[in-house]
Parts: C-alpha cells; sequence; structure tokens
C-alpha cells in the first residue's frame, strides 16, 4: 500500500505518539498513523518469504474484539470500523415483536444474549428449514444497527438466495438501510468490487456476499493495493457477520472455512436448518467458527473427559490413542451410530453433548409445522425390470463411485439411457441432447423403466386429482429425459405446464419459474436439479415430491423437501423417495439413512424416545395411508415400503413412559 511519509507524516507527527510494527511488505510502520519510519527495501537483514503456490490461506491463529488500529490509517479514503460495542440493551422492533412465533422470540433473546455481552462470541442457529430464520436474523440486525450505528454487518450467504434476503429486508425494514452487493451493481473486477467495499464501509448498510466470492477475495494471493484494501476491508471492517446455510464452512481444508475463520470480529452467527451434514467433526469445525477452540475452552474440557469416561475401554483404545480433537469426535459418531449397542451409553453422552453446546447452540425441530397439514416421507424401493437388472451387474463392475451414481441414476430410471449417459456428459448442448432423447422416444417401451413408469403414473394421478409434482435429482441429464417424456406423453409445453430450475438459471428466471408454477392452474409438474433448488425458494404449490436418486448427503434432501413442506402449504405433503432395490443405489440410501439417525439422536431426543424412534418402519402398502400408492398404478413395481422418521421434524406424536 502507498504509505509515503510525505502523504501522512507532516500531518500526523505533532499528534501522534508512535507505535512502530514491522509489516513485511511495507517496513516499520506507526500502527496508529500510518507513517513508514523505515522502508522494507532499507532494512537489508529482512528476507523475503517464499510465496506459496496454495491459493489456500492459513488458518486464523487468533482474534480480537477490536478492528486493527492502523486500519483507518492504511485504507485511503475509508473510514476507521466502529469500536464502540459497549453493552447496551437491545430489543426487536415492535413491527416485528408481533410477528414473532415463541420459537423466535426465544432465537432473537439467544443472539443477545451471545453477541451483546461484556465477553460477545458467536452461536448458532440450527432452526428447522421454513421456520423463519431469515426474517428473524433480519430482526436482530436492524435492533443491532440502530443501537450501534458504526456497525458494519456482513452477510455470508449462497449466490442464490441473496435476492430473497435482500427482498425480504425491504419487506421487513423499519428505515432504509442501504444493501449492497456485486451482483446487482455487476463489480466484477477488484478494482470494481473495492468501489463497492468501500460505500459499505463510510455509510450505514449491509453487505452481502457469497461465500465463493468472499473466500476468492480473502485467498487471493494478489499483492497489488486494491487486492490488499479487499482483503484488509472484509476482515477488519465487519463488526456482524451472519453465515447463512452455516454448514457450508463446514469442511476445514478448505478457502471457505479459512477465510471465514479470519475474520477478526467475535460475532459470528451460523444459520442451518441441517446443522449436520456427513459427521460429528464437521459439526465441531462450525462450533470452531463460532467459538475458536470451543473444545480446548474450560467447560469443554470438563465434559469431554466425562464423555471419554463413558466410553468403552475398548473403543476408546481402537479410536482414542492420541486424544485429539479428531479422535474425540470419531469416538462420539461411533458411540452414536456404529457397533455401540448400549442405549443407555448413547443417551448420557447425548446429553453430555446437550450441555457442552447449550450456550452455543439453539436447536429448534420446527413444532411450528404441526400447524401446517402435514407430512408423510416414504422411502419406495423399486423391483427392476430385467432388462435393467442386466445393466445393473455392468455397473457393480465399476470402481470408480461417482461412474456408478451417475450411470445408475439415468439407468434406474430406463434402460435405454445406458446409450446416451456417455454422450450426454460429454455433450454440454442442450439441443443436442434434446435431439437425442427425442430420437430416443420414438419408439420407446416406457413399461421397460420402473423410475419412468412410477414417474408417469403418479403425474397422471396427480392431474387428476388437481395436484401438482415436483422432482428432484442430483443428474441433470435423467431430468431432461423426464421432462421431453412428459412433453411426448402428455403433450405439455415447457414454462406453460411444465417448469425446470438447474444451476444455469440465473434468479430472475429462478423467479419467474417459481411464481408461475407455484400460483398458475396450468403448472403441473416441476423439474429441479437437487442443488440448484435446495435451498432458498417456496414451492408450495406442489403436494407431492419424488426424489428421483438417493443424494450421499441427506441433508441436501431435506432441504429440497422443504422447499414443499413450509408455511404457505394448504395440502398435506407426500414424499417419495425411490430407491432401486438390489443395485448400488440400496447401499446408499442404507447409508445416508444411518447419518440422518446421527442428527435425531443428538438433536431430537427426549425422555420418551426408545430405540426404535431412531429406525425405518416398514409398512404394508395396501395400508399405508396414502391413496395413491395404494392404487395398482403405483404399487405393482413396489418391493418394501417405510416411513422414514414418522415424527421427524413434521408431526409429533406424544407418546406413554414405558
Amino acid at each position: 500500500m502507498d504509505l509515503s511519509v510525505n502523504q501522512h507524516g507532516k500531518e500526523n507527527e505533532e499528534e501522534c505518539d508512535h507505535s512502530f510494527i514491522m509489516k513485511e511488505d511495507i517496513g516499520y510502520v506507526c500502527r496508529v498513523c500510518g507513517v513508514v519510519e523505515r522502508s522494507i527495501e532499507s532494512i537489508i537483514e529482512f528476507q523475503h518469504p517464499k510465496r506459496s503456490k496454495s491459493t489456500k490461506t492459513y488458518h486464523y491463529e487468533g482474534r480480537s474484539d477490536k478492528p486493527r488500529e492502523s486500519a483507518g490509517a492504511v485504507l485511503d479514503g475509508v473510514k476507521t470500523p466502529g469500536k464502540d460495542f459497549s453493552v447496551v440493551e437491545v430489543s426487536a422492533h415492535p413491527r416485528h415483536k408481533n410477528q414473532m412465533k415463541p420459537h423466535q422470540t426465544e432465537g432473537f433473546n439467544f443472539l443477545v444474549s451471545n453477541l451483546v455481552s461484556d465477553d460477545p462470541g458467536g452461536c448458532i442457529l440450527a432452526h428447522a428449514p421454513g421456520s423463519g430464520k431469515t426474517f428473524m436474523l433480519i430482526s436482530f440486525i436492524q435492533s443491532f444497527m440502530a443501537k450501534y450505528p458504526d456497525a458494519r454487518p456482513l452477510v455470508v450467504l449462497p449466490r442464490g438466495i441473496v435476492a430473497t434476503w435482500k427482498k425480504e429486508f425491504k419487506r421487513w425494514q423499519v428505515e432504509d438501510i442501504p444493501l449492497f452487493d456485486f451482483y446487482s451493481q455487476k463489480a466484477d473486477n477488484r478494482a470494481q468490487q473495492l468501489e463497492v467495499l468501500k460505500q459499505w464501509a463510510n455509510t450505514r448498510s449491509i453487505l452481502f456476499l457469497s461465500y465463493k466470492q468472499f473466500s476468492i477475495i480473502v485467498c487471493d494471493n494478489d499483492r497489488s493495493t486494491v487486492s490488499a484494501t479487499c482483503q484488509e476491508i472484509l476482515l477488519t471492517f465487519p463488526s456482524l457477520v451472519i453465515l447463512d446455510e452455516g454448514h457450508t464452512p463446514r469442511n476445514k481444508d478448505t478457502d471457505v472455512f479459512t477465510s471465514v475463520e479470519k475474520v477478526q470480529t467475535p460475532r459470528k452467527v451460523v444459520l442451518s436448518g441441517t446443522l449436520y451434514q456427513n459427521h460429528v467433526c464437521e459439526v465441531f469445525n462450525i462450533l470452531n467458527l463460532v467459538r475458536p477452540r470451543f473444545l480446548k475452552m474450560e467447560d469443554s474440557k470438563t465434559i469431554r473427559r466425562r464423555i471419554m469416561s463413558r466410553v468403552s475401554i475398548e473403543t476408546r483404545r481402537n479410536l482414542c490413542k492420541k486424544n485429539t480433537d479428531i479422535e474425540f469426535c470419531e469416538l462420539v459418531e461411533h458411540t452414536l451410530l456404529k457397533d455401540d449397542e448400549n442405549f443407555k451409553r448413547k443417551v448420557t453422552i447425548i446429553e453430555d453433548l446437550r450441555e457442552m453446546t447449550k450456550y452455543v447452540l439453539h436447536y429448534y425441530k420446527g413444532d411450528f409445522l404441526e400447524e401446517l397439514p402435514g407430512h408423510v416421507d416414504f422411502s419406495v424401493f423399486l423391483n427392476l425390470t430385467m432388462r435393467q437388472r442386466r445393466e445393473v451387474n455392468d455397473l457393480k463392475n465399476m470402481s470408480r463411485k461417482f461412474k456408478v451414481s451417475a450411470d445408475g441414476s439415468a439407468l434406474y430410471v430406463h434402460p435405454e439411457l445406458k446409450s446416451l449417459v456417455n454422450s450426454a456428459t460429454n455433450d454440454k448442448n442442450d439441443d443436442t441432447i434434446h435431439k437425442k432423447i427425442d430420437a430416443l422416444l420414438e419408439n420407446l417401451d416406457e413399461s421397460e423403466g420402473v423410475k419412468a413408469k412410477f414417474f408417469l403414473n403418479l403425474l397422471r394421478l396427480c392431474e387428476s386429482s388437481g395436484e401438482k409434482l415436483l422432482v428432484f435429482g442430483n443428474y441433470l441429464f435423467p431430468l431432461t429425459f423426464l421432462l421431453q417424456l412428459t412433453k411426448k406423453v402428455k403433450g405439455w409445453r415447457l414454462n406453460k405446464e411444465i417448469f425446470m430450475i438447474t444451476g444455469d438459471h440465473d434468479n430472475e428466471e429462478r423467479e419467474v419459474a417459481v411464481d408461475a408454477f407455484n400460483n398458475t392452474n396450468d403448472a403441473k409438474v416441476f423439474f429441479g436439479s437437487i442443488k440448484a433448488c435446495g435451498e432458498g425458494i417456496s414451492l408450495v404449490g406442489a403436494s407431492r415430491v419424488i426424489i428421483l436418486d438417493v443424494h450421499l448427503n441427506p441433508s441436501v434432501t431435506r432441504q429440497a423437501i422443504g422447499r414443499a413442506f413450509r408455511p404457505g402449504q394448504v395440502r398435506k405433503v407426500y414424499t417419495y423417495r425411490l430407491v432401486a432395490a438390489g443395485s448400488p443405489e440400496e447401499k446408499d440410501h442404507t447409508t445416508c439413512y444411518r447419518k440422518e439417525s446421527i442428527a435425531k439422536m443428538w438433536f431430537e431426543y427426549n425422555e420418551y424416545c426408545g430405540k426404535n424412534d431412531f429406525e425405518m418402519e416398514k409398512i404394508d402398502i395396501k395400508d399405508c395411508g396414502d391413496r395413491f400408492l395404494e392404487t395398482p398404478w403405483l404399487n405393482e413395481d413396489v418391493t418394501a415400503l417405510y416411513t422414514r422418521f414418522v415424527n421427524y421434524l413434521y408431526l409429533e406424536v406424544p407418546k406413554l413412559a414405558g
């Protein structure tokens, strides 16, 4: 950065008592006024460090509640970040307070207790999808800014839901607060982005950034003044950081995690409807983001020792040889999930985990959803056709897990897709793919593909009863095939009766499609990439949901289901998770269910729960409570039917002790 003596020295020399520090790219600099005593070129003993080839940042090794004192001096044209966050009373605006449900009021107070105190720290709000986390945080941010005018909130979130947040802010704003982002202002290069950051830093306002954009800037190895200034602003100026879909930075070895970790404010809030994703260690990684070295804190260490003492000696000997944090997480996961049949031991460890996290983590399972008409979540195991079974044998011999999953997703829909799946992967031209599928459809026997057959029959039943259907999938090719098949069989048109959203659609296209699907009578079926549509949108126009294949992260599927089962839904929702029986997909389904059971045990266990509450329940398809599944049209290919956690997130059924 340009810190010449001529520019700053004469102006500040008489007023400053100078406290010099060493900066490797500048020299000895006054940390108060920014004057340079000795430039780096004149310090002959200084050795420039070798630049790392990695684009990742180092793990942050500590932070202070106070921003760097030199920030105001070294950032040209940018005000010094606010420092006065003395404890005051923060309460919700009356307009918001009147709209809050009890769990939102409780969550608001939880935020105040963590973020507005003599020793502020971050926290986690793990509230069910659709429970109003965005509204609660919008209310808190505005109340926080009302008490601290110099506060600069930063909201980091998936790119696809920036527009949703801004729309909700304008809906619930009690005063006009500017909302900045790079996307609406077309800030594509660093110079343009710096101008946006300066506006945010100098104005009482809020900044929105995607996880990807944030990590790219913070992890940028570019030594230019513009890049360095962007990094300095993002790391020192935020006084409150909101991480929506806060399970995103859960892997310590990613740029997203290390960039968020380096932000200096202790006031970080993680929002997530699906906090547990794949492993116990990921939850503790997120805890470390909001409370650095969480397991090393005095209270945590005491409970950690207690948990260790409860585990069997053999398990401790096998999994916890060095007593590291990772080994501790593996031990907890092993006890809750794998070989430990001692249910009482599981319960005591769950109680210990809750005690360890009770001041940092606020969980809400979604009891408000009882107000909705209800939800039934089925796992439907389908008997593959003879031709599909022959093709599956070849599939089992593949060594690459991704290839098995990708090829299988198409094969389980219809065996004819095997001939096209490789060309579809290599060919990025949508028109070419559509033409190949259309040629295939000319002489297609629909009944040879068990999932295609189930889809068409369910679609016919939905049409006859006036219901709308959602179809989510991991891979675009099977979704595209079903879309073209629907066009041929039903004669429907895209963006009239049929809608489709993938990662290639921008926010405006998404909003138009969602609005038309929810609010027009012509709309019949909505196809969505489970990643592109799994967050931030409402598809309450649909009451039937097909999950076409198994996603290896079960929380992604839960988020997708939450698009339909959320406030605004007026019908009972039925979800059909289709599983190809006797295929590798069946094993993936079992693995995902076991992951879900950990989240259920950790966050939802209560005194009325028994061991069977964490198992799938096999039911008779002729008495399953779904009039569609009870028809021969749908049930003739079903080999087994299970309900998944009947009371999980949805309808809590009271139980009698004993």
